[in-house]
């Protein structure tokens, strides 16, 4: 019987490529999703699609993240947040265990007042309300309602009430960055300006068809729009419904 000799020299071999496993595998946790890199006058400014309403941003060494939550990835493997914006409280948006995996000394929170009521265990929390303006590492951050007008619950109630949601603007250098949040094509979107990327909702019932997505876009004419949040929309529709607007670049990405 031939006995198989387990020797220092394998068993060294053996962690290395355990080691090396594990590192491949934090590495491919970055590289799995989707980027855009925007060129703005104070440097790059590099989008991460995560999933869903899910984002994160990379600007002037600043690591930026919106919406994190569990769900969409594993946050103990991804980068401490420099800030981190949060829209609204449902759970698909709002997730504390992602949250205390990004958030260490230093690290800015932005939430909505619902989202506040459970975030004790977090740090530095600040509280946005709808048309707040507040500024963080040289980066302006605009508070813009989010809600529905038209999609009700069976007790008639909204899917998101208006004044408990945000939508942000961020200002990086020359470049304006709507990220609308769970909301429909309200009149305070529709009135926005000079803005040149947006990311709008798109699925049913929670906030929006391709037809209001392309109507508010008609409106407020975002240089590059990106649906997101959308579920199993077909993103095609909204591509056809704005193909004869030359000024408006749609770009689909793996947001589901």
């Amino acid at each position: 019987m031939k006995l198989f000799v387990y020797s220092p020299i394998k068993k060294v071999y053996f962690i290395l490529i355990c080691l090396l496993f594990c590192f491949m595998q934090n590495s491919f946790s970055m590289d799995n999703f989707e980027k855009d890199t925007i060129n703005t006058s104070d440097g790059d400014l590099i989008i991460t699609f995560i999933g869903h309403g899910t984002l994160m941003f990379e600007y002037k060494n600043l690591i930026i993240h919106v919406d994190p939550t569990m769900g969409e990835a594993d946050y103990s493997k991804l980068p401490i947040g420099s800030l981190i914006l949060v829209t609204h409280q449902h759970g698909d948006h709002f997730d504390v265990n992602a949250l205390q995996h990004i958030m260490k000394d230093g690290t800015i929170l932005f939430l909505t007042e619902k989202c506040a009521e459970n975030a004790e265990d977090l740090a530095i929390t600040k509280v946005l309300k709808n048309g707040d303006i507040t500024k963080a590492y040289d980066i302006t951050i605009e508070a813009i309602p989010a809600y529905n007008i038209k999609h009700l619950r069976k007790n008639g109630k909204p899917y998101h009430p208006k004044g408990e949601g945000n939508g942000y603007i961020m200002t990086f250098g020359d470049k304006k960055v709507y990220i609308a949040g769970d909301t429909e094509n309200i009149p305070e979107m529709k009135a926005l300006k000079d803005i040149d990327i947006a990311f709008l909702p798109m699925n049913l019932p929670y906030t929006m068809t391709p037809e209001m997505v392309a109507d508010a876009a008609k409106a407020f004419r975002p240089k590059i729009l990106y649906p997101y949040h959308f579920g199993s929309t077909n993103t095609m529709e909204l591509v056809n419904l704005l193909k004869n607007e030359n000024n408006i670049d749609v770009r689909i990405r793996d947001m589901n």
